[in-house]
């Protein structure tokens, strides 16, 4: 599928300068990214960004970062045909084992899923968030490739330089 809109992310505010870096993912590994592989995790909607971002305890300092994205080679989870092809099911995705899982072989089954997807040409996947009060209709877009022009184009939206001050 292809994705064209905006996207939103909300940000530690140390890493508001670089909101297209992918390290903070790269460093840590996420649900849908090995250690190592760069991942930007963005959101459809603005509460979905605020709620992935604050999931434990109280609400902390954030950056509302807005992007204006037009992407190609999305998997969509969405379609149980697609993801039972890859091996996958909705409860696999969901599933709040995949730290632990990183922790005892390496990495999580879904970042397994997520290498395969990359080896298939994949820029990223639509998946429903996973955070404490969200529904299934909070979109996240988790994106490995993207950069200044389609098919993977990601830019944020800063006309007034805030980000570079």
């Amino acid at each position: 599928m292809a994705y064209r809109g905006k996207l939103y992310r909300a940000l530690n505010p140390v890493y508001a300068r670089e909101p297209l870096s992918g390290y903070g993912a790269a460093l840590h590994g996420g649900r849908f990214n090995p250690k190592g592989v760069p991942a930007l995790y963005c959101c459809l909607s603005i509460m979905t960004a605020i709620r992935e971002a604050n999931q434990v305890g109280n609400l902390q300092p954030t950056t509302l970062v807005s992007y204006d994205a037009d992407l190609e080679r999305i998997f969509d989870t969405r379609d149980a045909t697609a993801l039972a092809s890859e091996g996958m099911d909705a409860a696999a995705l969901a599933a709040s084992t995949w730290r632990d899982e990183m922790r005892a072989s390496g990495e999580a089954r879904t970042q397994s899923f997520a290498r395969r997807l990359i080896g298939a040409g994949y820029c990223g996947l639509l998946v429903r968030s996973f955070a404490p009060g969200t529904r299934e209709d909070d979109l996240n877009l988790v994106l490995w490739s993207w950069g200044n022009a389609p098919p993977s184009y990601l830019a944020p939206i800063d006309d007034e330089g805030r980000l570079s001050r």
